[in-house]
C-alpha cells in the first residue's frame, strides 16, 4: 500500500508515519507538509533514510502538486494537515479557513478523480461544541463548534461527508480527544508546561483552570487510525478517546508533581474567548465494532511524556527560542494575571 500522509512532519502525523514505517515496512509512505511554524522534519530524522518513505514540502491547497503524487500511484490519504490551535485561530482566522477547508477539498478532488480506495479525515472533538459535568458526544451529536479552528475543522468534516453521499469516495471521518506525548509542538499545554517547569517558569492557566479535556496518548490514536484504515467502514465517523477526563489545573498539578516543582510556578491569565468547559466523546462504537481500545494509562503515558521532554531539550530549546518564543511572549506572558 502507497499511503499520502498530509501534514507528518507535525505532532501526530509524525508519530503515525513513524508506527506505520515500523509496523509495516512493506508499505510506502509519502509526506506532504508545507513546514509552517509546526511542522518539523526533526521529528523524523530517524526514518529520512528508509527506502520506503519520502519527503515533499508543498501546499495542500496546490493541486497541481497533489495530483502528480496522487497519481504515482497513490492507494489512500491519511489526512492530517490543519491549523490546529485555538488561540492561532481567534487571532488569524483566514489561514484557517483557506488550510483547512479548502484544502480538504483540494485532497477529495484529487481522492475521487484518481479513485483512491482510502480518504481517512483527521478531526477532532471540538466540533461538538462544549459539555455541562454529563453525558458524552456520540458520532451522531450535533456540530456546535466554538472556535474559528474548530468551525473551519467541522467544515473540512461536512465537505468530506459530502463527497461520499455525493460522489461515493470511499471516505471516513476520525475524531480523537486532546492527544499528548513525543514531539507535540510547545504551545500546547503539556508540552508548554513541562518545558516551562524544567526552568521554572511560570506556568499559565486559563481563568480558574478547571475546563475538562480527555487525554489519550498520541500512540494509541495512531493504533486506532490503523485499525481504520484497514477495518473501518467508508461512510462511517469515529470517535477516538483515551477515556482520561482532566482538568488543566489537575494536568499541571501532576506535572509538577512529577519534575518536583513547587505549585507557585502556576500563574493564572485571562480566560479566552468561547473557551469550551468540557469535551467527552463516546467511544463506544470503535470498540464494538473495531476491538479497538486505549493501551496507556494516564499516568504511565504522563511519565514518559514528561521523560521524553526532560531527555530531549535540544528539540524543543531549537523551537521555542526562535518563532514560537515571539508568539508566546505576546500571547501568554503580556496577558493581565486571573
Amino acid at each position: 500500500m502507497k499511503i499520502l500522509v498530509t501534514g507528518g512532519a507535525g505532532f501526530i502525523g509524525s508519530n503515525f508515519i513513524r508506527y506505520f514505517l515500523q509496523k509495516y515496512s512493506q508499505y510506502q509512505i509519502i509526506n506532504l507538509d508545507k513546514l509552517t511554524y509546526a511542522g518539523n522534519l526533526d521529528n523524523l530524522s530517524d526514518v529520512e533514510n528508509r527506502p520506503n518513505y519520502r519527503f515533499v514540502k508543498g501546499d495542500i491547497c496546490d493541486s497541481e502538486l497533489v495530483n502528480k503524487i496522487v497519481k504515482d500511484g497513490v492507494d489512500a490519504i491519511v489526512h492530517f494537515a490543519a491549523e490546529s490551535h485555538v488561540d492561532r485561530s481567534i487571532y488569524d482566522p483566514v489561514i484557517f479557513v483557506k488550510t483547512n477547508v479548502l484544502g480538504t477539498q483540494t485532497l477529495l478532488e484529487s481522492a475521487l478523480k484518481l479513485k483512491l480506495d482510502r480518504f481517512i479525515q483527521i478531526s477532532t472533538d471540538e466540533v461538538y461544541g462544549s459539555l455541562g459535568r454529563e453525558g458524552s458526544f456520540t458520532e451522531s451529536s450535533p456540530l456546535l463548534p466554538s472556535s474559528p479552528y474548530s468551525a473551519s475543522k467541522a467544515s473540512a468534516d461536512l465537505l468530506v461527508h459530502s463527497y461520499f453521499e455525493t460522489f461515493g469516495l470511499p471516505a471516513i471521518i476520525t475524531r480523537c480527544t486532546n492527544n499528548y506525548g513525543p514531539y507535540q509542538f510547545p504551545e500546547k499545554l503539556i508540552p508548554l508546561f513541562i518545558t516551562n517547569a524544567l526552568f521554572d517558569q511560570s506556568l499559565p492557566i486559563y481563568g480558574d483552570g478547571l475546563y475538562v479535556r480527555d487525554w489519550i496518548y498520541v500512540e494509541d490514536h495512531c493504533k486506532a487510525l490503523d485499525v481504520i484504515l484497514h477495518q473501518g467502514k467508508v461512510g462511517e465517523i469515529y470517535n477516538i478517546g483515551g477515556g482520561n477526563e482532566k482538568t488543566n489545573l489537575g494536568i499541571t498539578d501532576l506535572i509538577l508533581q512529577k519534575l518536583n516543582k513547587p505549585k507557585s510556578l502556576i500563574q493564572h491569565v485571562k480566560d479566552r474567548p468561547a473557551h469550551d468547559r468540557r469535551y467527552s466523546l463516546d467511544c463506544s462504537k470503535i470498540k464494538t465494532q473495531l476491538g479497538w481500545k486505549p493501551s496507556t494509562p494516564f499516568e504511565e503515558g504522563i511519565a514518559k511524556t514528561v521523560d521524553w521532554y526532560s531527555t530531549h531539550q535540544s528539540w524543543w530549546q531549537k523551537i521555542k527560542s526562535g518563532e514560537y518564543l515571539k508568539y508566546y511572549e505576546k500571547h501568554y506572558l503580556l496577558r493581565e494575571s486571573y
